[in-house]
């Protein structure tokens, strides 16, 4: 017998939870297949088979709570598993038959990612009645949320309980826990200003189609407020910095989080060294962080340091909000929505009202170590930047 181990989870982490068992004792397994998924507070992690053979038990249950070291289950290694007897009934009964709609179960189907198996066991979808979109017809996360959507599919569904008690995820508990942190602990102000998107609109509309064409990536605004971003970040050194005890720790490096939104609740991975990065580099590295965290993929590498956040509540049609800072980062900038305003430009008799495509910029800082002068001027540096992106592009 060999010992399914739970193992090192990543830095500061002790203790997960067991999500589901993509195998039942007496499947055969091979080394390296994934068999079991650990949540923890920051991501989801796969735990592969150590040898070949059959599970043979499973010693904890999903749902149950388990340390670093713990013995999930066991495989008898080099043992097979018990052949079925239903080649024998198919030559018995040549009539065919119609197979009866596939049941949600804790397994992972053939053609189901681990994701996408568990959102389907969490909804009750039924997968066979679900149209795949993504490569050779495979179901999608998306394809169940528009399954789940749809008007027959809520009509089968109305049967369910008008209330419904469902225990938190680690991570949605460590998501409230981490955020009520950091308002019991730091003195946390926000400061607003708008940007005019008028020039950077145009300048990514006059190259998408060249840029991606050359990169393989869309040019998205994401690069253009990281790139200002970081430029603010080292004219004003505070607000990459934290607060370790009685010391302040400035940081020389920029690694830019960035909030995704996920069906598991909002992660921060990091764009590492995002001055060293093109435009290209980072709207590269963000589609890949992107997918990883809708497909639960990310690694604790992904998700450790950072020193500061950008997030992005426009995606959602947010037009103002107050962020709050992920500890121990003491700034994060809000995005928001692009909306067509009357705004006056020009100056002297030359003033004029035009309509301009106006974001709500919004920075949330911890007034312990920012103070209100360089919060302020960080943001007027990123409205000066985006306002005028042929600065960033030039180094200036």
């Amino acid at each position: 017998m060999v010992d399914i181990i739970v193992p090192a989870l990543g830095e500061s982490v002790s203790e997960a939870t067991v999500a589901t068992w993509l195998k039942a004792s007496g499947d055969a397994v091979q080394v390296d297949e994934p068999i079991v998924e650990l949540e923890t507070d920051k991501i989801t992690v796969e735990v592969n088979a150590p040898a070949s053979g059959v599970l043979s038990s499973q010693a904890v249950s999903e749902g149950d709570t388990v340390e670093i070291g713990a013995v999930l289950g066991a495989i008898e290694e080099g043992a097979t598993a018990a052949p079925s007897a239903a080649p024998a009934e198919k030559e018995a009964s040549p009539a065919p038959t119609a197979a009866p709609a596939p049941a949600s179960s804790g397994k992972t189907s053939d053609h189901l990612s681990p994701a996408v198996q568990k959102m389907v066991n969490e909804t009750g979808a039924n997968p066979s009645a679900i149209s795949g979109s993504g490569k050779d017809g495979r179901v999608t996360k998306g394809d169940v949320i528009s399954h789940l959507q749809d008007p027959q599919a809520v009509a089968a569904k109305a049967g369910q309980p008008r209330e419904e008690r469902v225990k938190m995820t680690r991570l949605r508990s460590t998501i409230a826990r981490r955020l009520k942190d950091a308002q019991n602990n730091a003195a946390i102000l926000t400061t607003f200003n708008e940007v005019d998107m008028s020039h950077v609109m145009a300048l990514r509309s006059s190259h998408k189609d060249e840029f991606e064409k050359k990169h393989g990536v869309k040019l998205g605004f994401m690069s253009f407020f990281a790139k200002a971003a970081v430029k603010a970040l080292k004219e004003l050194p505070a607000v990459n910095a934290e607060i370790d005890g009685n010391e302040v720790i400035y940081k020389n490096y920029y690694d830019i989080g960035v909030a995704v939104g996920t069906d598991q609740g909002l992660v921060v991975p990091i764009v590492r060294d995002a001055d060293t990065l093109t435009f290209a580099g980072i709207e590269q590295t963000i589609v890949d962080l992107g997918k990883k965290a809708r497909d639960g993929r990310l690694s604790m590498e992904d998700m450790t340091g950072g020193t500061f956040t950008i997030s992005n509540g426009g995606v959602y049609g947010s037009m103002m909000s107050t962020p709050i800072i992920n500890p121990p980062q003491s700034g994060i900038l809000g995005l928001h929505n692009i909306v067509r305003r009357p705004v006056v430009v020009g100056k002297g008799e030359n003033e004029r009202i035009e309509i301009r495509p106006i974001m709500y910029l919004a920075l949330s800082y911890d007034h312990r170590i920012i103070d209100g002068k360089e919060a302020v001027t960080f943001l007027v540096k990123i409205k000066q930047a985006m306002e005028n992106p042929e600065r960033l592009l030039l180094g200036l």
